[in-house]
């Protein structure tokens, strides 16, 4: 999923993202918009995964959401 895909579904991904990363509050989450990378980086801080676990876990929840409706 590229960056305009990934913002396009960020309300959907939100919530999936609350329920895998807890911590995560909904300040922080309104603040990346969409962006992946930050959304990684923010990960990889709170709970000191590495990067390509966090990449890979987003990739599995990103793909949960299902194909983009138009």
């Amino acid at each position: 999923m590229n960056s305009d895909q990934v913002q396009g579904k960020w309300k959907e991904l939100k919530g999936l993202l609350k329920q895998k990363w807890g911590e995560l509050t909904d300040d922080e989450l309104e603040k990346l918009e969409g962006h992946r990378d930050r959304l990684a980086g923010l990960v990889q801080q709170k709970y000191g995964l590495a990067k390509e676990e966090v990449e890979r876990q987003i990739q599995a929840l990103e793909k949960s959401t299902g194909p983009r409706s138009a």
